[in-house]
C-alpha cells in the first residue's frame, strides 16, 4: 500500500489523463498521446501522435456523447497496439483466432479501424445490456409475483444495478492479466499524483504518492450509475420494454451530464465536488492497485512526451 498519510500535497490538478494496457500505458496531454509498452525483451516501445482539437469540445453534454465513443476507440486501438508489442510471436499466434488471421491478411487498414470501432461499440453493448437491460428486467420480473408501487420499483431496480456492477468489477479484477493491468492502471495514476504535486518523476517519487485519482474512468463509471437512478426515476413503469427504450433514448444525455459531473469534480476543490468523487475513490480500490517499480518506468516513459512546457499549460482550464 502507498503511504496515504504523508504523500506529496496537490498543488493542481491537471488534464493529463490515461489507460492502463497489456503490460503498458498511454498517456494524453493537451497536445499529444504517448504509449509505453514493455517489449518480451525488457526494452520499452514508445509511440506516440498528435492530439486534434475536436469542434464538440467546446458545447456541453455533446462533448461527453463524441468523447466517450472517440476514447473507446482510441483506447482499443492502443490495447491492440500493446497486445502485439508485449506478446511473443508465439503468443500471438497462440492468441490469434482464424478470423484474426484472415482480417490481417486480406485487409486493408481502413477496415481493421472499422473493426476496431465495432468491437469498442460491442462493449458498449454488453455494458448496456448488463446494467440497463438486465436490471429493468428483474425488477419487472419480480413485480409479476410481488405488488411493488413506483418507488419500491426505483430502489430495487438500483440495487440490482449497483450489485452487478460490484459484481463484474470484483469478478473481473481477480483474473491474472487484468490485475496486472490494474496495478499499470495504479502506475499511471500515481505518476500523474506525483506531477500535480510538483515533483520530480522518479520512482521513488512516484511510489510515495496516492493510488486514487478523481478523474478517472472507474469514477466516471459509478458517476455514470448514480446519476442514471436519479435520471431514470422519473421514467415509467406500464411495461418493461418501453422503459428500457426510454433508458437507451436518454443515454447520450446521461452520459453527457456525467461527463459535465466528472469534468467540475476535476477542476474543484469545492466540498460537493469532494462528495462527487468519492463513490469513484472508494470503488478505485477495485480497479487501481499498487504498481511494481518496473511499471512506474513504464508510466514515466508514457507521461514525458505529453507534458507541456510549464505545468500551467496542463492545469484544468488553461486554454
Amino acid at each position: 500500500m502507498s503511504n496515504q498519510t504523508n504523500r506529496p500535497t496537490e498543488k493542481f490538478r491537471t488534464s493529463v489523463g490515461g489507460q492502463a494496457l497489456m503490460e503498458g500505458i498511454m498517456m494524453r496531454g493537451p497536445e499529444k498521446i504517448a504509449c509505453a509498452v514493455r517489449r518480451p525483451d525488457g526494452a520499452i516501445d514508445l509511440t506516440s501522435e498528435p492530439v486534434h482539437t475536436r469542434w464538440y469540445n467546446k458545447v456541453p453534454l455533446l462533448r461527453g456523447v463524441c468523447n466517450m465513443v472517440q476514447n473507446l476507440v482510441t483506447g482499443y486501438k492502443y490495447l491492440s497496439h500493446s497486445a502485439d508489442i508485449a506478446l511473443t510471436e508465439e503468443e500471438q499466434e497462440a492468441e490469434q483466432t482464424k478470423f484474426d488471421r484472415w482480417v490481417e491478411e486480406h485487409t486493408g487498414p481502413r477496415f481493421q479501424s472499422f473493426l476496431m470501432a465495432a468491437a469498442a461499440l460491442l462493449g458498449v453493448a454488453l455494458a448496456v445490456f448488463l446494467f440497463l437491460f438486465l436490471p429493468t428486467f428483474f425488477t419487472g420480473l419480480l413485480g409479476r409475483f410481488i405488488a411493488l408501487g413506483r418507488w419500491p420499483r426505483v430502489i430495487l431496480e438500483a440495487l440490482i444495478k449497483l450489485a452487478l456492477f460490484l459484481c463484474y468489477m470484483v469478478l473481473v479484477s481477480r483474473t491474472r492479466e487484468i490485475h496486472r493491468m490494474f496495478q499499470y492502471h495504479g502506475a499511471e495514476h500515481k505518476t500523474i499524483a506525483c506531477y500535480e504535486a510538483g515533483l520530480p518523476l522518479t520512482v521513488e517519487n512516484i511510489r510515495t504518492c496516492t493510488r486514487f485519482h478523481p478523474r478517472c474512468g472507474t469514477s466516471f463509471l459509478i458517476l455514470v450509475l448514480l446519476i442514471s437512478i436519479v435520471l431514470y426515476a422519473v421514467l415509467p413503469w406500464t411495461s418493461t420494454g418501453l422503459r428500457v427504450l426510454y433508458k437507451l433514448a436518454m443515454l447520450p444525455l446521461l452520459v453527457g451530464i456525467s461527463y459535465e459531473a466528472l469534468k467540475w469534480a476535476g477542476r474543484s476543490h469545492s466540498p460537493l465536488a469532494r462528495a462527487v468523487a468519492q463513490p469513484g475513490l472508494w470503488l478505485q480500490r477495485l480497479t487501481v492497485f499498487e504498481p511494481e517499480d518496473d511499471m512506474i518506468e513504464i508510466a514515466i516513459a508514457a507521461v514525458a512526451p505529453v507534458l507541456p512546457a510549464t505545468p500551467e499549460q496542463a492545469a484544468w482550464g488553461h486554454d
